[in-house]
């Protein structure tokens, strides 16, 4: 009866999964976090500590709670923290831009505004086994303009797994819950940015050396609005193979699926450093939150050197929501 299961899996789990690489994943603590090993290279870190801001910086900037650096398998840094032209971007993280609570605007995302954040609380659960390592931590969404009882609006649960998969690549799956006690709920206003997952890229790529594609054929030129199922960010880097990148899937159980994206366009900002990509579920609809009930995001990245297809990607896909 085992080998019968075994044999009628979906071939693409079979190609995805089943052929994984013999290095373990292991957690390893350090000052600032938690780092991911794939063998005796580190991956990413998940950082509890807080970062500190540069000399002259607005110190509200300073925070905990992010992926970063996020590594390919050749060791190339691929996330970027604390970047001059924002702050606020910290490498791999999804806090919600604008929130109404209790009749009033607050704002996770723009730290410097002072109205509100996120930061790391506590460690859940650790757990490392078949060669797979899984992370789940408390991060708080605070509400800073609120009365003290109330400063806490959102509670996050965060589930980080890292494994290997085909191809010397290796994946990572971010899982979002969300929940608010607060008695009247919380809405998720709709906009541009927030919530989800965002990826804000090393400084080395920019508008001449980087590329974007979406499951629907988008571009860096089309892409900034649009919905998809995935979207894969390839860049320059000196990797063996030239190039180094990650793609990132959108579960179908997610809120808005297929997902709307925030890309920067090519224009924005320095034509270096200038690689902003987010899944937004609330870009074009409202999400409203309400109290002691659980809601759920999930996302699954492929990290690789070299190039990464579009056939590929939709068998990561299928493997992911099967």
């Amino acid at each position: 009866m085992i080998i019968k299961k075994i044999l009628f899996l979906p071939m693409v789990l079979i190609l995805m999964i089943g052929t994984v690489s013999a290095q373990k994943v292991t957690l390893r603590e350090s000052e600032k976090g938690i780092d991911f090993m794939l063998g005796e290279q580190r991956v990413l870190t998940y950082q509890t500590a807080v970062e500190p801001v540069p000399e002259g910086v607005n110190p509200d900037y300073a925070k905990s709670g992010f992926i970063h650096p996020l590594t390919s398998p050749s060791g190339q840094v691929l996330t970027r923290i604390q970047p001059k032209d924002h702050y606020h971007h910290y490498g791999i993280w999804g806090p919600w831009t604008r929130a109404t609570i209790g009749g009033r605007m607050v704002d996770f995302w723009n730290l410097a505004d002072h109205k509100g954040r996120v930061d790391f609380d506590r460690v859940i659960a650790k757990k490392e086994a078949g060669g797979v390592a899984e992370l789940t931590v408390r991060q708080n969404h605070l509400d800073l303009t609120a009365p003290e009882s109330e400063k806490l609006a959102i509670s996050e649960d965060l589930v980080i797994k890292v494994m290997p998969v085909d191809k010397g690549r290796f994946l990572v799956d971010y899982t979002t819950n969300i929940s608010t006690k607060l008695k009247d709920g919380i809405l998720l206003d709709a906009y541009r940015y927030g919530g989800g997952l965002g990826f804000r890229a090393t400084e080395v790529w920019g508008s001449d050396n980087s590329t974007v594609l979406t499951s629907e054929g988008k571009d860096r030129k089309t892409a900034d609005g649009t919905e998809a199922k995935w979207i894969i960010i390839t860049g320059e880097s000196n990797a063996p193979e030239g190039k180094s990148g990650l793609l990132i899937l959108s579960h179908n159980t997610n809120k808005a699926h297929p997902e709307p994206l925030r890309v920067w366009p090519e224009e924005n900002y320095n034509r270096q450093g200038n690689v902003f990509v987010e899944f937004t579920p609330i870009r074009h609809e409202s999400w409203e939150i309400l109290p002691n009930k659980r809601y759920s995001l999930k996302y699954r990245m492929i990290v690789f050197d070299g190039e990464l297809t579009a056939e590929e990607a939709n068998k990561y896909w299928s493997a992911f929501v099967k």
